[in-house]
């Protein structure tokens, strides 16, 4: 079995599709080419662009992605948009197959009055500034004093506590400068987190919420009645009955008198933000309480109380969940944010399979599960492609060369970078970050066009 694939999506998604496709093929003595397609100039996906600069943890798993690119089996070709640059049709030209793991990178929508507000924004889109995503602007509105952000899942508390962290404490990441000016400005003392739901149904993690409590000169502030339906050892699982207990070691810690407070808010579910003067000015919720099943134990739903609570706020984020962009030439789920499949085989309209086109990751599946997931259900989409290779149903390329889309990619101007241009972007970075009056790992780039400078002139230096 030989094989050239195409992969869309230099994410986690993407690199472990890679992976775990060339271990499949070669284990079976056979060959494959693989080519990762990335629109950014760098790759790694929401591990660069998606994860809060505070996580050197989370972060590692750079090094397990950088060994799978750097072992020379994946050809990195980034700096590129696939249906823009090239299409999906001309890929089929030159693979045998093609991988989309473009993920997703939209937030998803919240449908209540007052939601166009200024002063009212998405999460995804917070993430990518303070992130040093390229393709984003370089300021952000700090201007509020008491913020809301809804939603109990981790990207919640990230948000949450890089608005209520002081800038300094950033210091020692690799937060981009434009970022960490914004942030040291911010005029913020309350940031309040809203959920839905009660303390046993979120979807934190115990290191995150852990970390929430360890922020320097910042309180966290919790309500009594929040936990009148608690008891820790009736947990689902010790996870929560972790998280469970270290919110109660809150609502008996003293207050510290600290600048900046940190509100975690449940059975709070929105129904309109407030506005003057087309800004936001509040935030209204209709207070929640458990839904009980007929034993009297909660059953994680909840029901309105017709009680609602107005907070004076002058920004509000969603952090509700991210949502999958469609790819021209790819048929889309507009319902669920996904690329329609079946286990991985991207299907037509009548659910037919459409022959040598697949998905992986959060573009395949919802954006639901941690970064980790991504392996398991690389491993059914690859299982599904080796399948279909071994059966001849796939299409051999019609353009021998494998060279030639990056022939076709230079007359069309496109400046695609590389693998080796990634090393020298990296070694800049790294270089910044050294010389920096405060020397921490690296200083990102934050311009696409100097990422591109310094990789295509690093690459032609290597």
């Amino acid at each position: 079995m030989n094989l050239r694939v195409a992969i869309v999506g230099a994410g986690p998604a993407g690199i472990y599709a890679g992976n775990i496709l060339n271990n499949a093929v070669t284990e079976q003595g056979g060959e494959v080419a693989i080519d990762l397609y990335e629109s950014l100039p760098a790759p790694y996906g929401l591990i660069r662009y998606g994860v809060a600069p505070d996580h050197p943890r989370i972060k590692g798993i750079v090094n397990s992605l950088h060994e799978m690119l750097d072992a020379g089996f994946i050809r990195l070709i980034a700096n590129v948009e696939i249906g823009r640059d090239l299409s999906i049709d001309e890929l089929h030209e030159h693979y045998d197959a093609v991988i989309l793991a473009t993920g997703a990178i939209r937030d998803a929508a919240l449908d209540i009055p007052g939601i166009e507000l200024d002063g009212s924004y998405g999460a995804a889109d917070f993430v990518s500034w303070f992130d040093g995503h390229p393709d984003v602007p370089r300021t952000w509105p700090l201007e509020a004093e008491s913020v809301a952000v809804l939603g109990n899942g981790n990207v919640a508390l990230d948000i949450s506590r890089i608005l209520a962290k002081h800038a300094v404490d950033l210091r020692s990441t690799d937060v981009p400068a434009n970022v960490y000016e914004g942030l040291a400005a911010s005029p913020v003392t309350d940031v309040h987190v809203f959920g839905r739901r009660g303390p046993a149904e979120v979807k934190f993690t115990p290191i995150e919420l852990r970390e929430l409590g360890e922020v320097p000169n910042v309180d966290i502030v919790v309500a009594d009645e929040d936990f009148a339906h608690v008891d820790p050892a009736q947990a689902p699982n010790n996870q929560v009955k972790i998280m469970l207990r270290t919110m109660e070691s809150w609502r008996t810690r003293p207050s510290t008198g600290a600048s900046r407070r940190l509100h975690l808010h449940f059975y709070h579910q929105p129904v309109e933000v407030l506005g003057e003067d087309g800004k936001v000015a509040g935030i209204r919720f209709e207070r929640t309480t458990p839904l009980l099943g007929e034993d009297g134990v909660p059953t994680g739903g909840v029901v309105g109380t017709g009680e609602f609570r107005d907070y004076d706020v002058q920004a509000v984020y969603r952090a509700v969940g991210y949502f999958g962009s469609p790819l021209a030439g790819a048929p889309f789920d507009a319902a669920r944010g996904v690329v329609s499949n079946e286990a991985g085989r991207v299907i037509d309209e009548d659910g037919s399979p459409i022959h040598g086109l697949y998905a992986t990751g959060w573009i395949k599946r919802g954006p639901v599960g941690l970064i980790g997931h991504t392996k398991s259900d690389a491993m059914e989409t690859i299982e599904h492609l080796v399948a279909d290779a071994t059966a001849g149903a796939l299409s051999a390329p019609v353009v021998d060369d494998p060279d030639a889309v990056l022939a076709l990619l230079g007359e069309r101007e496109v400046e695609y970078t590389t693998w080796d241009g990634w090393l020298a972007l990296d070694a800049h970075e790294r270089a910044l970050g050294e010389a920096d009056e405060f020397p921490r790992e690296r200083v990102k780039v934050v311009p696409r066009d100097e990422q591109v400078a310094h990789s295509r002139s690093g690459a032609l230096a290597g």
